[in-house]
């Protein structure tokens, strides 16, 4: 800064100021965001059957053959056929299927902004009064 001074050529009373510099500033900003997510999730199934079945068979036959003729001869035949059958089945079916999932995720952001400010300043203020 400067100052000057003069009582001017006419012999009246002057004043002069000039003032001059510069400026420096700075804008510092930080800005930071973070988060995180999670998700699970889960499915089961479940398949279930019973079967049942039985089954019976049954089957007879039969023949008699009996002959006697006048003079005292004497014939038999006999014939006979029996089938019996019986069977039982069960089944039984069981399945699972299942899916799990599981996911994480963090996220972190940091934004810094740095500006300069640079400035330079001129002024200056003049005062005349001239006395007569």
């Amino acid at each position: 800064m400067s100052d000057y001074g003069d009582t001017g050529y006419d012999g009246g009373d002057s004043y002069g100021h000039y003032e001059a510099g510069q400026e420096h500033e700075s804008l510092d900003q930080l800005h930071q965001a973070s988060g995180s997510e999670q998700d699970y999730a889960s499915q089961y199934g479940v398949y279930e059957a019973d079967h049942a079945s039985a089954e019976n068979t049954s089957f007879d036959q039969g023949h008699h053959v009996e002959y006697s003729d006048p003079s005292g001869a004497h014939y038999e035949e006999s014939d006979y056929t029996s089938y019996d059958h019986s069977a039982a089945e069960t089944d039984h079916v069981f399945a699972a299927e299942g899916s799990e999932q599981y996911h994480a995720a963090e996220w972190s952001e940091l934004d810094a902004l740095q500006h300069q400010l640079d400035s330079a300043f001129a002024s200056a203020t003049e005062i005349n009064t001239v006395s007569a």
